[in-house]
């Protein structure tokens, strides 16, 4: 790594002392101007994370020697710098092409066929997560038609990309952060899968060199997402499991471990068994939710205060009619689109709890959206779900239950739902 550093910073400062080209030579030249360019880019890419493997061989007590060989054959990916960027000012968010692009027949009946080849194992983890089977279908169908579209860049080429490369948007300082938090990540999940320890304390460490490298290399999407549940690296270290009991997670050829992981991601980001995940607005509710929607994915209002305003219906508001206690918290979804004249148009949505923990799998409106109807196209009841001991004591209780009750969700028969749709 520091040869690579060396021969770069040699060549730039050759480019630097190059005496100014005449007419002559100046249309042939343009390219060498680019090419210096490049050159400076690819120096501070080189030295930006040579720093980084330098900091992270010393806090984890990594070999730096490990790490350089690791990544001795990383380059950047412009493509990536493109695909990353922002849309242009005049695009408009389309909710209705975008819903259209993943709740459709090809997607629907892969879902299906995948609820078929794994069904008792997503009953088990429906069971033990409290997380519907429709919703872990959903995702991964989303996320990848079930392990189609996993992506083909190497996973170290695009967080070392966007860590030391990022285009220039008003967010770059923080963007670049993001994905050198997330390289780290990839780095420690490599190690340990490798054999290594963190940190070794000077302990013997033996360490496959070739699977180290190989978990360095492999697939991920334009931003790094691994598998299919397209996991970030630090998403699989910290809520990926080992579904299949091999002794090891493998998010890319195990369904059961991308299953088992999907659920447990789920469960801890607060999915609330047996509850609805968003309830359309009332037409003559649509006033009050443009005054309410303000972007921020934050639960915020009361349904009786949604009620109230006649954004929902009563029986939204009421747990035992398959709505969900009044003062359960929720917030405005709002779903853009134009229409065929090209004029403005919003769809409306209250968003409830569980619509908020599927966003912070994938922070999108549209996308949380997407995969409760999915979910819903596989058979998903929107709607509560209270077991029947629970439901005398809601009766008989004069103050509705509040948002933090969990009821468990009704077993679901995946086969015949499977089957019905």
């Amino acid at each position: 790594m520091s040869f690579r550093i060396s021969y770069l910073i040699l060549a730039l400062l050759l480019a630097a002392c190059a005496s100014a080209p005449t007419q002559q030579q100046s249309r042939p030249e343009q390219p060498i101007v680019n090419q210096a360019d490049d050159v400076i880019t690819e120096a501070r890419f080189s030295q930006s994370l040579t720093e980084l493997l330098s900091q992270i061989s010393k806090s984890q007590e990594i070999p730096l020697q490990s790490l350089e060989i690791g990544f001795l054959d990383v380059k950047t990916i412009p493509s990536i710098r493109k695909l990353v960027l922002p849309p242009s000012g005049t695009f408009k968010k389309n909710w209705l092409v975008y819903r259209k692009r993943f709740i459709e027949p090809v997607r629907l009946k892969a879902g299906k066929a995948f609820w078929e080849e794994n069904q008792a194992f997503l009953s088990q983890v429906e069971k033990d997560s409290g997380v519907p089977v429709e919703i872990i279908v959903a995702i991964i169908g989303i996320e990848t038609i079930y392990g189609r579209q996993t992506g083909n860049f190497r996973v170290k080429d695009v967080l070392s990309t966007l860590a030391f490369s990022y285009p220039d948007t008003p967010n770059k300082a923080a963007r670049e952060q993001l994905f050198k938090d997330q390289l780290k990540e990839l780095i420690l999940m490599c190690w340990t899968e490798a054999g290594g320890t963190l940190p070794s304390k000077n302990k013997a460490v033996d360490v496959n060199s070739a699977r180290f490298s190989a978990c360095l290399n492999q697939n991920s999407s334009y931003a790094g997402a691994i598998g299919l549940p397209q996991f970030m690296p630090s998403s699989i270290r910290n809520f990926a499991v080992d579904g299949d009991s091999d002794g090891k997670i493998d998010l890319k050829q195990s369904p059961k471990d991308a299953i088992a992981s999907v659920g447990n991601f789920m469960k801890q980001h607060g999915w609330q068994p047996g509850m609805p995940i968003s309830f359309p607005v009332q037409i003559t509710g649509i006033p009050a939710a443009k005054e309410l929607a303000d972007g921020e994915p934050q639960l915020k209002h009361t349904v009786q205060e949604l009620v109230e305003k006649g954004i929902l219906t009563k029986q939204q508001g009421d747990l035992q009619a398959g709505g969900v206690a009044p003062q359960s918290k929720a917030f405005i979804v709002d779903l853009p689109y134009p229409d065929k004249d090209g004029s403005d148009q919003v769809q409306y949505f209250v968003g409830l709890n569980n619509f908020l923990t599927i966003v912070q799998y994938n922070r999108s409106y549209f996308y949380a959206q997407s995969v409760a109807e999915f979910a819903e196209a596989l058979g998903y009841k929107n709607q509560s779900v209270v077991p029947a001991e629970n439901t005398v004591k809601t009766l008989n209780t004069k103050t509705p239950t509040n948002s933090n009750e969990k009821p468990k969700h009704k077993k679901s028969s995946s086969k015949k739902k499977t089957k019905a749709n």
